[in-house]
């Protein structure tokens, strides 16, 4: 196994590309990479094709005072660059990656029905862009150190999409320690993030705040959960803790989604309404499946797929942990614990419009 990073320090002067930075992940990393909790990043570097997200992080941090966060509005001055530029583009990737010694892959397009209706811009964004950071690394002959693939549960036996492009992501960069011996690369793969945008927990406030109806595709479904600070430790602790071709698994729990709608509606009067499965969609996710049993071990608090090509790798000297696949079916919080979950993350709709106002006045 490779000599494993230690947590604090493990970014230190280190030059750090997020593509898809101005997303709700990307942020909630540059905010973690800000900190110094990991270290303290020589540079960090946002790309992303939305110049108007990219404007109004920029404003964000600019308006931070260094009485409210002094660390975050410090390092924001000193380390945070933006660059305008698309996944999609191989020159524009190139360029962006000239410089950078870890590079964080979060760009994509991820919802569901969308990828559906426009499979081949979906492929572009998810595909495309993973083999323009491989294959510039490679022609260009770049001093990339790591890169870590940002995936999904959807990647996991693929039924849309969405997921069959996230899965080719992942084999593309777990493939790519082969063609670019001198880059580790690792992958993250986790469910659904608290709040993020496009997730179904606005969407629900949303409809709360409207009068109703709210609407859920079925009664069975189910959902992994975690927070946007669950998600970029998952992400931090690749890099950390991944040997080349390792993909990680949070352990989380799941909730049904009649269970998260009924929390947040509480005692409102506002209806449910089931409105069937969307394009693409599942009724359970699955985080693991049964042919990658074989290949997950357990690494602190999280499993970790092993590489598919056997050259990758160590020799296994980890044994296999788990005797059934991880589904969201096999995992449900209680009602109770769901609602202690929504609240712990400040997500029911008294809490978010608190929080709103708080961050107005910042």
């Amino acid at each position: 196994m490779q000599e494993q990073l230690t947590g604090k320090g493990c970014f230190d002067d280190k030059s750090i590309l997020i593509t898809g930075g101005t997303g709700s992940l990307g942020k909630a990393l540059t905010h973690r990479l800000l900190s110094e909790k990991d270290g303290k990043p020589r540079k960090v570097t946002i790309f992303s094709r939305d110049e108007a997200k990219q404007h109004f992080m920029r404003m964000q941090y600019l308006h931070r005072t260094a009485a409210t966060d002094e660390i975050i509005y410090r390092n924001s001055e000193r380390v945070l660059n933006f660059v305008l530029g698309d996944v999609r583009d191989y020159h524009s990737v190139a360029a962006a990656l000239s410089e950078a010694d870890i590079v964080f892959n979060a760009a994509a397009l991820k919802q569901v029905p969308a990828c559906e209706y426009f499979p081949w811009e979906a492929t572009k964004t998810n595909i495309v862009g993973a083999e323009n950071i491989v294959r510039a690394i490679k022609q260009q002959r770049l001093p990339v150190e790591t890169v870590v693939g940002i995936s999904t549960d959807k990647a996991c036996k693929p039924v849309n999409v969405m997921g069959m492009t996230k899965a080719i992501q992942e084999r593309i960069f777990i493939s790519a320690n082969l063609s670019c011996p001198d880059t580790r690369f690792v992958c993250a793969r986790y469910g659904n993030v608290l709040a993020s945008r496009g997730s179904v927990i606005p969407l629900f406030h949303e409809q709360i705040r409207s009068g109703g109806p709210v609407t859920i595709t079925t009664a069975d479904m189910t959902r992994f959960l975690l927070s946007l600070e669950q998600a970029v430790s998952t992400i931090v602790d690749a890099f950390r803790l991944g040997e080349a071709g390792d993909t990680f698994i949070p352990r989380v729990p799941a909730s049904r989604v009649t269970d998260i709608a009924t929390a947040l509606i509480g005692t409102r009067q506002v209806e449910t309404k089931i409105t069937g499965i969307r394009p693409g969609e599942k009724i359970h996710e699955s985080l693991i499946s049964e042919e990658e049993i074989g290949r997950t071990v357990a690494r602190d608090d999280y499993y970790v797929i092993r590489a598919i090509l056997p050259e990758i790798g160590s020799p296994a000297d980890e044994a296999p942990v788990l005797m059934e696949e991880f589904t969201s079916s096999s995992y449900v919080l209680s009602y109770e614990d769901t609602v202690e979950l929504l609240k712990n993350n400040r997500l029911m709709i008294e809490d978010v419009a608190l929080d709103n106002q708080e961050e107005l006045l910042r």
